[in-house]
């Protein structure tokens, strides 16, 4: 029998029920996220941030190990969600924003690629059969297409 792959970090996060339809979840840190008052992200919501962050934690660093460090990066996510219950996910767009002076389209778009479709950990915890879609916008200057 074959041992079982080992794992390589375990994600532990505390969530404690706050009243009504709120949530405070708390990972390492001291700082918590509430989830579900009206002014604060829904569950749904608080997946597609995390993708967003996780994908943006990736184009960082591949930025940076070019020595070509961004001065501001910004990601807009829409998820579509299904009409239905439950209402999953059905496909998300992630629009990166990056601005810095020496980064060259080419590795803009190609950072972006790699977080997205090989690196991100939340990404590839999703089905993969759904859809993530992705622009990015270096400077002001769509560089997608």
């Amino acid at each position: 029998m074959t041992e079982p792959t080992p794992t390589k970090t375990i994600a532990t996060i505390s969530l404690t029920w706050a009243g009504e339809r709120l949530f405070d979840i708390k990972g390492r840190g001291a700082n918590t996220i509430r989830v579900g008052a009206p002014d604060c992200p829904g569950p749904v919501e608080t997946l597609l941030g995390a993708l967003a962050a996780c994908t943006c934690y990736d184009v960082l660093d591949i930025l940076d190990k070019r020595r070509t460090p961004p001065t501001a990066v910004r990601v807009e996510t829409i998820g579509e969600r299904a009409n239905a219950v439950p209402a999953r996910l059905i496909n998300a767009e992630l629009v990166y924003h990056i601005e810095g002076a020496d980064i060259g389209p080419e590795h803009a778009k190609r950072a972006v690629d790699l977080a997205v479709e090989k690196y991100c950990s939340v990404r590839m915890s999703l089905d993969p059969a759904m859809p993530v879609t992705y622009r990015v916008i270096l400077n002001g200057t769509d560089i997608t297409g």
